[in-house]
């Protein structure tokens, strides 16, 4: 399903000025550039809306066949093309790309009749569902479930007892929300996300583990993404937490009681033990490991495949593990690694006799070179 937008259209909806096209071949006004669509510098062609954000991709503006690009005023005089100017091109990229994606989802719901309730849809008489609620195939609504305005529940996706989906929140394909779980508005949950599953929580008795009933819930705020295939469980006794504008990739963990500050960004198979605090604007790389009950302050970055065993109270890159290498030389280092405890006591020992060859000399032998 192709929409289009004039870039005059585009330059109003994203806030940003435009400049027409630089030259005789560009003659055509703003308002008669059509667009319907979005693609990169090299691949573009004249009815799409390309960017530059990075500025070692320049050398493609001069064979780009764009209708437009988005672009930062100081490197504007590179292209003759019609541009946008913002002075962060790559968010003005991320907001023209999602009135495109509302675009083609509006023109897709009203072309396949897709407003209302599936007739094979399980819903509960109690459930309140909001205007506008999609509700699709094969879905189930249980009691005192509350929907809201505009909300779109995919096929096969479970949405339990007492449940509160904001407005204009999407649930994709077979998501579960499980019994008391409360979604702020423009919550994007993909497919196959679980959220309110038990905590992972066990008493042992000496012989086997008792479950420990798991009987808070899970709360997330406005603006959230969670990723296919992500987990969030619900807390123990407390809610586990997550804040407006958080977004999580897929197959991420999150334990039970964890709270999780506003605005951070959890990338791909990472996972958080119970009860662990991330504060607000941190970003949390792919296959991050974090104990629990730790506490990680705010604007926090940690990079890729490290592990978290203490808290973090300043604000930094974090990282630990080991860059890859060959692995003969990998080996060689592996072995290293292991002697470093006795290579450790060995400098000390070292350090220990130079500190006591560096000492002055004693009384007598002063008292001695001073008579001498």
């Amino acid at each position: 399903m192709k929409v289009s937008f004039t870039l005059a259209e585009l330059s109003a909806q994203l806030n940003v000025p435009v400049r027409p096209g630089v030259g005789a071949a560009y003659n055509t006004p703003v308002d008669e550039i059509i667009i319907d669509g979005l693609a990169t510098l090299e691949n573009a062609s004249a009815t799409k809306l390309s960017f530059l954000s990075n500025p070692r991709y320049s050398q493609q503006l001069s064979t780009c066949q764009a209708g437009a690009v988005i672009i930062h005023p100081d490197l504007a005089g590179n292209t003759q093309l019609p541009c946008l100017l913002s002075s962060s091109p790559y968010v003005t990229y991320a907001k023209a790309s999602q009135l495109f994606a509302a675009a083609i989802a509006q023109h897709t719901r009203s072309a396949d009749g897709q407003t209302g309730v599936h007739a094979s849809a399980v819903i509960s008489p109690d459930a309140v569902l909001g205007k506008d609620v999609c509700i699709g195939p094969h879905a189930v609504i249980e009691a005192g479930v509350n929907i809201g305005d505009g909300s779109c529940i995919g096929p096969g996706c479970f949405v339990g007892a007492r449940a509160k989906i904001g407005n204009h929140c999407v649930m994709y394909a077979n998501a579960t929300v499980y019994h008391e779980v409360v979604l702020g508005d423009r919550v994007i949950v993909h497919a196959s996300a679980v959220l309110g599953a038990d905590g992972f929580g066990f008493a042992f008795d000496g012989q086997r583990s008792v479950k420990i009933a798991q009987l808070g819930s899970v709360r997330i705020g406005s603006d959230v993404e969670i990723g296919a295939g992500s987990s969030i469980d619900r807390g123990a006794l407390d809610d586990t937490v997550i804040g407006d504008g958080v977004k999580i990739d897929n197959q991420v963990q999150i334990g039970h009681n964890c709270i999780v500050g506003d605005h951070t960004v959890i990338c791909g198979c990472s996972a958080l033990a119970g009860s662990t605090r991330i504060g607000r604007y941190c970003v949390i790389g792919g296959g991050v490991g974090i104990t629990g009950h730790l506490s990680i302050t705010d604007r926090v970055t940690i990079s890729a495949m490290s592990m978290v065993t203490q808290s973090i109270t300043k604000p930094g890159l974090y990282s630990s593990g080991t860059l890859l290498q060959e692995s003969a030389q990998w080996k060689r280092n592996v072995v290293t690694l292991g002697k470093l405890s006795e290579l450790s006591r060995t400098v000390r020992n070292i350090q220990r006799q130079l500190d006591q060859d560096s000492l002055p000399p004693s009384g007598n032998d002063y008292d001695e070179h001073r008579r001498d």
